[in-house]
């Protein structure tokens, strides 16, 4: 009797890819599609960014007309985690440079999806980290504001644009202030990031830190770091809130003591 041929389970996927990579990737990333980097207080608009002049609209791609069916099984691959199929899809011709129709690069689609060790090949491979999707967020600046350090550990040393911002204008070091990622923070200011840049809320790092911040231990170091780092204590917002006035507002008693230790007011 013959036997009958079992298939492997990454045989199957890498067979179901090739027809069904669109609509995989596309559940794979539902509910991403409006997801910016930073977290914004209710009444914020997002048209500003429609109405502003970028200076590294270099890192934007142009809306995908098309895709070959290898790269977007890249991309859907990456999505999924899935380092082997990643890595023969890459020596199959497969480009880390392709992106989807929203401009999402695999490299990018790894970041959204946590997949370091994915990521970390794309990288390798040459995927550009500061190439942005349709709504300006990427690589570099998604790993900063999630918190994964190895990742942006390893960008910095690939070419990170540390003058890079998203829709908001805010940079990495902003984004990572927001979120409380303190040893993001800390990698950042070691590489010389701008401390006191500015977004299009009028908010700087340390405002940032401070407004959407609860005020707990981590939020305290990333103030310490930011005032060790040259930044202002008294840049105020498009109000002229300062930040140990807001501080004081939340009642985040340990950052006034910090601010009011830098001439703070």
């Amino acid at each position: 009797m013959t036997r009958p041929f079992v298939r492997t389970r990454r045989q199957a996927l890498s067979e179901m890819l090739g027809l069904m990579g669109l609509l995989t990737c596309g559940a794979l990333l539902a509910g991403q599609g409006g997801q910016t980097l930073a977290a914004r207080p209710a009444g914020t608009t997002d048209g500003a960014s429609s109405s502003r002049t970028r200076g590294d609209s270099a890192h934007v791609p142009p809306r995908s007309e098309g895709i070959s069916a290898l790269d977007r099984n890249l991309i859907t691959a990456a999505a999924a985690g899935d380092l082997e199929l990643v890595s023969r899809l890459l020596a199959a011709g497969a480009s880390a440079q392709a992106v989807d129709e929203r401009g999402r690069s695999a490299l990018l689609t790894a970041v959204y999806n946590r997949r370091g060790e994915v990521a970390k090949a794309l990288v390798l491979a040459g995927a550009d980290v500061n190439r942005k999707d349709a709504e300006f967020n990427s690589p570099f600046l998604l790993a900063a504001a999630t918190g994964q350090v190895d990742v942006v550990r390893l960008m910095l040393s690939h070419g990170a644009d540390l003058a890079s911002t998203d829709r908001y204008d805010g940079t990495a070091l902003i984004a990572a202030s927001q979120h409380g990622n303190v040893e993001v923070v800390k990698l950042l200011l070691q590489k010389g990031i701008a401390v006191d840049h500015v977004n299009q809320l009028g908010w700087t790092a340390l405002l940032e830190a401070v407004i959407l911040g609860d005020g707990s231990t981590r939020y305290e170091e990333i103030v310490q770091l930011l005032i060790d780092a040259g930044a202002d204590a008294n840049l105020a917002d498009r109000e002229g809130v300062t930040p140990t006035r807001h501080a004081r507002e939340r009642s985040y008693k340990s950052i006034v003591k910090i601010l009011m230790r830098a001439r703070g007011h």
